[in-house]
């Protein structure tokens, strides 16, 4: 990673993200959260990848981890059917909030691709210099030795996954990648309800050795 973070890529980002704030911008998720994907899920301890798109871009929604919410803050539709498909797959019942951390700390790197948005516009930090470094993120995953389960839901996530060399050719084996429709209420009817991915990656990561995700969450 310290090479990408050295690259114009991360220099024009680090100057965008001081230009924005200069301005008064609001800008989530706070500092100091901005990876907590990877300071969650270290790159030796990962065992699954779920690749999200932006961070969310409502006051007190995003903290670094894709799909998941703060603590208090009413859980979003698309992870609402992800514990939908959840609870059909493995009989796990819906959490009562929306923090996913406890799925980072067990070894899934809950990724976006781009890790920080303005308030109220979405994608706006898109092109900025963020995709470098979590393409970075994810071959160096893809480059592990050990097998890891990729859940790409939707087709952001399986474009940003087949730039991956080896990887969309299932890295000759080593690792599962699984590809659903994005868990989005408008899309999430076409097949990512009924995907078992939570059951098959348990199964693979058992096989392999590397123990069972608990996805259960407090």
């Amino acid at each position: 990673m310290a090479p990408v973070l050295a690259a114009p890529e991360a220099v024009r980002l680090k100057e965008f993200l001081q230009s924005e704030a200069a301005q008064g911008k609001r800008i989530y998720p706070p500092q100091g959260t901005r990876l907590a994907a990877l300071d969650l899920a270290p790159l030796d301890a990962v065992k699954v990848v779920i690749l999200g798109q932006d961070p969310y871009h409502g006051a007190g929604q995003a903290h670094g981890l894709a799909f998941s919410v703060q603590d208090g803050v009413q859980v979003p539709p698309s992870l609402a059917n992800i514990y939908k498909e959840l609870q059909a797959d493995l009989g796990i019942p819906p959490a009562p909030h929306g923090n996913l951390s406890a799925w980072a700390s067990a070894g899934v790197l809950l990724l976006n691709a781009v890790l920080t948005v303005e308030e109220a516009q979405p994608g706006s930090h898109q092109k900025k210099g963020w995709e470098a470094i979590t393409d970075a993120v994810v071959a160096a995953v893809a480059a592990k030795r050990e097998p890891c389960v990729f859940m790409l839901w939707g087709s952001h996530a399986q474009k940003k996954a087949a730039q991956v060399s080896g990887l969309n050719a299932g890295a000759e084996g080593r690792h599962l990648v699984l590809t659903a429709p994005h868990p989005s209420p408008l899309s999430a009817h076409r097949g990512f309800l009924g995907c078992r991915h939570f059951s098959q990656a348990n199964v693979f990561l058992t096989a392999k050795g590397r123990g069972a995700i608990d996805w259960r969450l407090a």
